[in-house]
């Protein structure tokens, strides 16, 4: 549904660690540079006495009043079951009744999971959905998944992730055949722990243009397109990365004091830190294998994250991500199936 020719997003109110205020920020922002329609939903009146704080004049911007979200620390199954109008259910659902186009949660990466394999359902052939992108600015044509959807993988759930990596990549990042690497401790196939050995043996033999194990290194050289690892893994690393680009730029700056002007400093130390912010890059990343567009941001994310976030899902909507990843889905079915 796109009224009025606008594309229609629903904004989870209550997700991330700073919802409501930075939410509704990103919201309005997003709406006036993006050109969408946002449907903010949570508790009506708490996120109208955030808006009342901005410029809201001919924004469009409406309610989708519930009183029930999901808490940081929540079990997210449980938390679900017993909060049918949680407010990331509802963006969710949302979607899958066609009052919007896309979701966009910065909340609970489990329940936004949850929620959209419950709304959407999974594309043909994915068995659960899976959180990834492009990983470093450094590697732009490098995907990582997953980074946090799924923490305890069988090996078969590797072709999955190479699947719709390489859909991905194809879709979003034009790369006609792109390399597939599975993140080890070392690059000899011998390496790697029982997981990462069963399912190098599948993936050697899928099909994919597979180059065997890569490195933590190889995720900002762009040795390859799409990296693979459980999310777990993936999510640690996502956010160490965003760790060591803070403590960096704090000491950059001391370092720095004195030699350059200020203005110069907080220059360098900005774009270092939004750098290794992946998050802050990005915004966040689609929720993968679904059928429908969720995208799930960061917890700690500020209004400028949430804003990006809701572009992104701008983006997928318009280049029509879901059938592009459902063709290329199509294209490797037989690989997953005989390996599965």
């Amino acid at each position: 549904m796109r009224g009025e020719g606008r594309i229609q997003i629903a904004l989870d109110g209550m997700g991330g660690d700073f919802a409501p205020e930075e939410v509704v920020r990103g919201a309005v922002e997003a709406a006036r540079q993006e050109g969408v329609g946002i449907i903010l939903v949570g508790p009506e009146d708490r996120l109208r006495a955030e808006l009342a704080a901005c410029d809201v004049s001919d924004l469009p911007i409406r309610f989708h009043h519930t009183d029930q979200f999901i808490l940081d620390g929540e079990s997210a199954a449980a938390g679900l079951r017993t909060k049918p109008r949680a407010s990331v259910a509802l963006c969710a659902r949302l979607v899958k009744e066609g009052q919007a186009d896309a979701a966009v949660s910065m909340g609970h990466t489990g329940a936004c999971m949850i929620a959209a394999h419950w709304a959407f359902g999974p594309l043909p052939g994915v068995r659960r959905p899976m959180a990834g992108g492009v990983f470093s600015p450094l590697a732009p044509q490098t995907v990582v998944l997953d980074l946090g959807a799924n923490a305890d993988c069988r090996p078969e759930q590797f072709l999955q992730f190479a699947a719709v990596g390489v859909a991905y990549a194809r879709c979003l990042l034009e790369i006609a055949d792109p390399t597939v690497g599975l993140l080890s401790n070392g690059t000899e196939p011998g390496k790697g722990t029982t997981q990462t050995r069963a399912a190098y043996k599948l993936l050697d033999r899928s099909g994919f243009n597979f180059v065997g194990y890569v490195e933590g290194w190889d995720l900002a050289s762009g040795r390859v397109n799409v990296v693979l690892c459980d999310g777990f893994v993936g999510n640690i690393l996502l956010k160490y990365s965003e760790g060591l680009g803070s403590a960096l730029a704090q000491w950059l700056a001391r370092r720095l004091e004195g030699h350059l002007p200020g203005p110069q400093i907080e220059d360098l130390v900005g774009s270092l830190r939004a750098m290794m912010e992946v998050a802050e890059q990005a915004g966040g990343g689609p929720l993968l294998g679904v059928d429908g567009v969720m995208i799930v941001g960061h917890g700690r994310s500020r209004a400028p994250a949430v804003a990006r976030a809701i572009a992104q899902a701008r983006q997928a909507v318009e280049s029509d991500l879901i059938e592009g990843l459902r063709t290329e889905l199509a294209r490797v079915a037989g690989t997953i199936s005989n390996e599965g």
